[in-house]
């Protein structure tokens, strides 16, 4: 998995003192650090309910109201796993919180410095390994502590929710793109390999060991043979070359689902280029910009 980490990372204490499975709390733990390891955790668990504790009264109800897809990306990002995970605490050389979530995928682990505390505000620097640097802020509320930011950057909920979605789509598009372009390189090996163009998108799909042929010639995945990966929808098509006599083909890729798997449609021209533009949803076409 890419772990879009918006925390950060210090040298690692490898010196581990204490192993000890994270138990559900109730969001009123008196110490801010025992309310971020114990939010931390229910994110790595994929607890909504749980991690709902150690959010603001304004941030709880914005993400209640969020789609189950929204809130689980919540502590998806939260805990840097695409997995839900075991979370693990121990303590460093400093007695400074570890935590450690560690699921399917591989494990993240989260260094806790020292507290700063004042009044009904408490801020903690937090290492990730691989990752930079950060610092979570908590305030009280309610007889215990709450998050209320990351780094300099408030925790709203709607508009963190916002942000990551526009990120998610633009990874989508950029996909998208990459796709074509295999798909345009597998046309073209094709075309030498059996000196003509595929009649359709299947033809290029994957064959049984030792058996590769014009109608299963193994050059891309089954997905992409299908005409279907990563939330695009990909056609294509013969078409006429700069010369007469010559053949070509263009290729094109829609969204799925317009505004959530992506905005942008794509196209192919007869000399490679690929154009782009938000058409809603529509075919993009060679009078759209070209995308380098």
């Amino acid at each position: 998995m890419n772990r879009r980490c918006f925390l950060a990372a210090m040298p690692v204490v490898l010196v581990l003192l204490l192993q000890v499975s994270v138990r559900a709390q109730d969001g009123h733990e008196t110490d801010p650090a025992a309310s971020l390891a114990a939010a931390l955790s229910a994110a790595c668990r994929g607890n909504e309910a749980e991690f709902e504790n150690y959010l603001t009264s304004d941030n709880a109800s914005a993400f209640r109201a969020l789609p189950p897809d929204q809130r689980m990306a919540v502590l998806k990002r939260l805990a840097l796993s695409e997995q839900t995970g075991r979370p693990l605490l121990s303590s460093d050389d400093h007695d400074h919180t570890v935590l450690r979530c560690t699921a399917p995928e591989g494990t993240a682990e989260f260094r806790f410095g020292a507290s700063r505390t004042r009044e009904n505000l408490a801020f903690i620097p937090v290492a990730v390994t691989d990752g930079e640097n950060t610092e979570f802020g908590l305030v009280r509320e309610n007889g215990g502590w709450r998050l209320i930011s990351l780094g300099l950057v408030l925790l709203d909920i709607p508009q963190l929710s916002k942000q990551w979605a526009a990120s998610e789509l633009a990874a989508r598009e950029d996909a998208a793109i990459s796709n074509l372009r295999s798909l345009e390189d597998a046309i073209q090996t094709y075309r030498r390999a059996f000196g003509k163009l595929p009649d359709a998108l299947a033809q290029l799909g994957p064959a049984p060991k030792d058996q590769v042929s014009p109608d299963q010639a193994s050059l891309v995945s089954q997905e992409l043979a299908a005409g279907s990966d990563g939330g695009y929808r990909f056609r294509y098509r013969i078409a006429s070359g700069a010369q007469e006599d010559e053949t070509a083909f263009e290729l094109a890729a829609l969204p799925d689902d317009y505004g959530k798997t992506g905005r942008r449609s794509f196209f192919v021209d007869t000399t490679g280029k690929i154009h782009g533009a938000d058409k809603h949803g529509d075919l993009a076409t060679a009078d759209d910009p070209t995308i380098p």
